[in-house]
């Protein structure tokens, strides 16, 4: 800022110097600072979560198409039910014989079912790691992920998941079985349609539980 400097007269009276206006602005750049940050991170909150789900293309009734052939014994039912029910079953359904197993999503739930099932996984890459910290196995630390990845591909023991959903089930679920999948390390899981026997199967479950008695183990 400029200052004008006025010389006095002789005999003249003195005039009281009035004080120059000045406002700081530092602390305005800090708020700005502060605002801008906020807003920025507040920004990265608010983004929309999205878990993107590939589903197979549904097959036209006219369109002949084999669907691929499962062993019975590596196939595992999963159907999500009402009020966070969960039914699984191995195998082909049949409507003589099947009864729907009921569980839920505890850690003693549907994921001691898929952790069960995946022993023989686990023990490959239990082997593999023990062999990897004795010298046994000579592989670089950052490419061990990736192994253990490829093995979790080639396995050809593991269960295969098949999931299904009941008319009544919520969405959540299907972000819960989403989650199970990936805390038990199943491989090869696949979303699919209820069919029409597993539905009367859910229905006699339903129908089971609610004739037992309270406080009955299912």
């Amino acid at each position: 800022m400029a200052h004008i400097v006025q010389e006095e007269k002789k005999g003249s009276k003195k005039r009281p110097k009035k004080g120059e206006a000045f406002v700081d602005m530092t602390p305005m750049v800090d708020l700005m600072s502060l605002l801008i940050t906020f807003f920025m991170l507040t920004a990265a909150f608010s983004k929309p979560k999205v878990m993107e789900i590939i589903l197979p293309e549904k097959i036209r009734k006219d369109e002949k198409v084999e669907p691929p052939k499962i062993a019975d014994s590596r196939t595992l039912n999963i159907i999500l039910g009402p009020d966070d029910k969960v039914y699984w079953y191995p195998g082909k359904a049949d409507p003589e014989v099947t009864v729907l197993q009921e569980t839920d999503f505890s850690a003693t739930g549907i994921r001691q079912v898929l952790l069960d099932r995946n022993r023989a996984l686990f023990r490959k890459i239990d082997q593999f790691e023990k062999d990897v910290i004795s010298g046994k196995i000579n592989i670089r630390q950052d490419s061990v992920r990736s192994a253990i990845s490829q093995l979790k591909k080639d396995d050809d023991t593991g269960p295969i998941v098949l999931i299904k959903a009941y008319k009544t089930a919520k969405y959540k679920n299907f972000v819960d079985i989403i989650d199970e999948m990936s805390i038990v390390g199943i491989a090869r899981y696949i979303f699919t349609d209820i069919d029409w026997i597993e539905e009367n199967l859910v229905v006699d479950a339903l129908n089971r539980a609610a004739a037992a008695p309270s406080g009955s183990a299912q």
